[in-house]
């Protein structure tokens, strides 16, 4: 099997601006490019941090069995917003890791805080095995990505907010 399995999946009859292509489909961190573009490191600032119940959307994303639709199942949810450069938010991220998921070392993953998780998932690889949804929402481009970090699953959604997109317009 591949270190790497990439699934990008469009869910939308328009195409996302050209420029912003290349982040949408990036493999590796995206924290890391971001923190390249903005010249420092991201400012992250958490909007929630808690336990909350799947919902059956995030079930199927997360490739839970269909035997488990109907159980609830809580995760540790993340919302966050990122920084670059600017006084605007660039990207508003959350993080789904599913309480089955976050055994062992994993459990570092509730202790984050101002961490951007990029840091934690790429910090001894260059890409995860994962499988992408490209969307577009009433908010901006988002990327749904659900990783396979070390046989767990976790889902992560980042949505590029308009400071983001102006910014590129003017590379």
């Amino acid at each position: 099997m591949p270190s790497h399995s990439f699934n990008a999946h469009t869910s939308s009859t328009i195409s996302p601006p050209a420029a912003l292509s290349s982040w949408l489909n990036v493999e590796g961190s995206l924290t890391a490019m971001l923190e390249a573009k903005s010249g420092q490191p991201l400012r992250v600032e958490r909007c929630f941090e808690g336990y909350r119940r799947l919902s059956l959307a995030q079930k199927k994303q997360l490739g839970i069995s269909v035997k488990q639709y109907n159980r609830p199942i809580l995760a540790w949810v993340r919302e966050v917003e990122l920084y670059g450069d600017s006084d605007q938010p660039w990207v508003w991220a959350q993080s789904i890791f599913p309480l089955p998921s976050l055994q062992g070392s994993a459990k570092r993953l509730q202790q984050l805080k101002g961490t951007p998780i990029g840091y934690v998932l790429f910090k001894r690889r260059q890409t995860l095995p994962n499988q992408r949804f490209i969307t577009h929402t009433e908010h901006g481009w988002q990327r749904q990505t659900r990783y396979n970090w070390y046989g767990r699953k976790l889902l992560i959604s980042e949505t590029f907010l308009p400071d983001f997109l102006s910014g590129l317009d003017e590379c």
